[in-house]
């Protein structure tokens, strides 16, 4: 297709550099590429420490079962799913959390915002 994904990169400007070493020597091997080709993050991994641990059971009641998935047995994390930003987070009994999803680089640290606020409003951090 002519299609070409980037993983692994700790930044959008690393995305960038590695794309246009990889254009380069495609150009090289007499495979055009279009000068400026369209570059599109479509996923942003991040991750956080909250510093205080988490009751995940509670965590899956408070925040709503609709937006919920826990099941220890399978996954020792919670999965939520947020709405806005439209971001996936997971949750883990140790505090530490994982936000994926993100189109944007402040995705991640509003949604921390968020869930933080959230988590303290139910009274289940600290």
């Amino acid at each position: 297709s002519g299609k070409i994904v980037c993983t692994g990169a700790k930044s959008i400007d690393d995305v960038h550099e590695a794309l246009g070493i990889i254009f380069d020597k495609l150009r090289e091997l007499s495979i055009p590429v279009d000068d400026e080709p369209e570059i599109t993050v479509q996923n942003i991994v991040s991750s956080a420490d909250l510093g205080h641990n988490l009751n995940l059971n509670a965590l899956a009641i408070g925040l709503g079962l609709e937006d919920v998935e826990y099941e220890p047995e399978q996954f020792p994390g919670l999965v939520y799913r947020m709405d806005e930003p439209k971001v996936v987070i997971l949750l883990f009994g140790s505090g530490k959390i994982v936000i994926t999803g993100g189109k944007r680089t402040d995705d991640a640290e509003t949604a921390v915002e968020e869930i933080v606020e959230r988590i303290d409003a139910l009274g289940l951090l600290g």
